[in-house]
């Protein structure tokens, strides 16, 4: 009787270290999801910084009397079709939600780019004490921007990993921790951009 007692015993330790185990792993699962949320609020605080700078910016532009309406239509454009998007934590997970959400932000980017390109031409624009504070303050948000977005992919990499790694795939599979996406350059940023003189 005492030899059943013994493995029962033996039996309930293992079974509450494999149970303690497996909590273990599955709260650090939690706490590294939680940790992308809460980077990825940290990439839209940044771009809601950039969207609501816009506005200003087209308005200072349009000031100008022969400023290119097609190049601010474009930005204001953009920034439409980018706010269209709500990107929720959950969506993280959906490769497609996720390229159309960073396809938008490009967009808008690109189309930022070419408007302080154009500004160029304008040299009562640059010599406009309130577009000279805005596009500090665009550039600032813009950098701002590219560091939260590295940020993000260096806790989604420490998440996937873990999700991917025996024993954490094993906890992750059975409880729907699924990999979330990665930032990645926009197309064609690979090639070095031409100048001409």
């Amino acid at each position: 009787m005492s030899k059943g007692i013994g493995i029962l015993i033996v039996v309930a330790v293992v079974v509450i270290g494999a149970i303690m185990w497996a909590t273990g792993i599955y709260n650090n699962l939690v706490g590294l999801d939680e940790n992308v949320t809460q980077s990825w609020s940290q990439v839209e605080n940044q771009y809601q910084r950039r969207a609501d700078l816009i506005p200003n910016l087209v308005n200072t532009v349009k000031g100008v009397a022969n400023f290119e309406k097609e190049t601010y239509t474009a930005v204001t454009e953009a920034r439409a079709k980018v706010n269209q998007i709500n990107m929720s934590p959950e969506m993280l997970s959906d490769p497609n939600a996720f390229q159309q959400f960073q396809s938008a932000q490009d967009g808008l980017s690109s189309a930022l780019s070419r408007l302080l390109v154009t500004v160029e031409n304008y040299p009562q624009l640059k010599a406009n004490e309130n577009f000279s504070q805005l596009q500090a303050q665009l550039e600032g948000t813009e950098n701002r921007i590219s560091v939260e977005r590295k940020k993000f992919n260096e806790v989604v990499q420490n998440y996937n990993t873990t999700i991917r790694q025996f024993p954490g795939s094993i906890i992750a599979g059975f409880t729907g921790f699924q990999q979330k996406q990665y930032f990645q350059a926009a197309a064609g940023s690979d090639q070095a951009p031409k100048v001409e003189f």
